[in-house]
């Protein structure tokens, strides 16, 4: 098989996978979630309010102090949100899985396995 028929069958394996099936419905979720594109909306007018007030020569403190306790209070209810956990969730699900992917082709490459650190955050699973 030729490197690209090889490259391609693994994304089509990638593509099927079960972390990668929940991550792209996780994704769907979040992106249909009304309230939470609301919320997201809010937050990028806010931060661009807060942007264009702190770039005047005279700011007005209270209007300052007023969007930025309006933009923590935004980042706390999406950053709580049950579909953004879960989109974060099987996003890190993602991540470890290419993680692994890419530690193994290396190793093939190299011929080397991978030292442990007895960190497994700096791993990709040898167990």
């Amino acid at each position: 098989m030729e490197l690209f028929e090889l490259a391609k069958a693994l994304g089509e394996a990638l593509k099927n996978d079960e972390r990668l099936v929940a991550f792209a419905a996780a994704k769907e979720a979040y992106e249909k979630d009304e309230q939470l594109q609301k919320l997201s909306s809010e937050y990028q007018v806010q931060q661009l309010a807060l942007g264009q007030e702190l770039a005047k020569a005279e700011r007005d403190t209270l209007l300052i102090d007023t969007l930025q306790a309006r933009i923590d209070d935004l980042y706390k209810a999406i950053s709580e949100h049950p579909a953004y956990l879960e989109l974060l969730r099987t996003q890190k699900e993602v991540n470890d899985l290419m993680n692994q992917v890419n530690r193994t082709i290396e190793t093939e490459i190299s011929g080397e396995e991978p030292t442990c650190t007895h960190d497994c955050s700096t791993c990709g699973g040898c167990h």
